[in-house]
């Protein structure tokens, strides 16, 4: 349930995202610690090889429908030249009626695993009011809670920066979220991250080590935060890929990723390609 409406929400964050750029953005590259994965074992791998999505791997994260400003449905997934792509744009006559469209995907029904290393290989999708991620969860995240042992949202990679323009924009964010959602929910910002190359046309890699003691965060496979924040969760998550309107009730509104409508709904095309996800524990 929202405790206040989206635009205020919305309006929040944005805010609180703003003193973050300036307070707690770094470079991706200013540490030399790499993963080293010669001890692990492949536990999970989807290369997107082929022609279609494997619905026996991922589903509608949350069964589809409205999702913030806009609207999940897998008809927005699609598999095409060993990728993953997720498409955000307007329909005037979609599924759900009228609005922006995209997608969220979950591993829930065949994969979960406490403890290892994740990691997903994309593209950025371009436009403003949109952003994608590449994330962690599991259903006790919605119950409010005094830690986080039980589960927290781990946000690997978001991408709510198109809209800074240039190379400002070459940022992505990583998160930790748990006990519910709204003014309920615990919340840390791991790290805002600058690359060094064009997210929205080059191929990065966004992983997590998730160890007992810690989570270790890591782009293009070196370490660039590492957090125990309200505990390590002990029980086994989910990852999900998607991208996310901003907004409420499926009606876009401002937010931290700006203002979808400020996009040309007949022409406007958003695309989050993702070359691989993989999942790695140790023996």
């Amino acid at each position: 349930m929202t405790v206040f409406p989206a635009k205020f929400l919305n309006f929040m964050i944005a805010f609180v995202n703003v003193i973050l750029l300036i307070f707690n953005t770094s470079s991706a590259t200013k540490n030399t610690a790499t993963i080293d994965l010669s001890d692990f074992e492949l536990t999970f791998s989807d290369e997107f090889d082929g022609d279609s999505l494997d619905m026996t791997k991922w589903r509608e994260h949350d069964g589809g429908g409205v999702r913030k400003g806009g609207y999940w449905t897998a008809d927005q997934a699609r598999v095409e030249d060993g990728n993953l792509i997720i498409t955000t744009q307007y329909f005037e006559d979609g599924k759900y009626g009228p609005g922006w469209y995209t997608c969220g995907l979950d591993t829930a029904r065949s994969f979960k695993q406490a403890y290892g290393y994740y990691e997903c290989r994309c593209i950025l999708p371009k436009g403003q009011g949109l952003w994608s991620a590449f994330w962690m969860t599991n259903s006790n995240v919605s119950k409010e809670s005094d830690d986080a042992t039980q589960g927290a949202e781990l946000d690997i990679m978001e991408s709510p920066f198109w809209h800074l323009g240039g190379s400002r924009s070459w940022k992505i964010t990583q998160n930790i979220h748990y006990s519910g959602y709204d003014l309920k929910t615990k919340y840390k910002n791991v790290g805002i991250f600058s690359l060094d190359n064009d997210p929205y046309e080059n191929y990065n890699t966004y992983g997590l080590h998730w160890t007992p003691e810690e989570y270790f965060f890591y782009i293009n496979g070196r370490e660039v935060a590492r957090t125990s924040y309200g505990g390590i969760s002990t029980q086994p998550e989910y990852m999900i890929l998607s991208c996310e309107v901003d907004g409420g009730d499926g009606s876009p509104t401002f937010g931290w990723s700006g203002n979808i409508e400020k996009n040309d709904k007949a022409t406007f095309r958003a695309e989050y390609k993702v070359d691989y996800v993989r999942a790695y524990k140790l023996p």
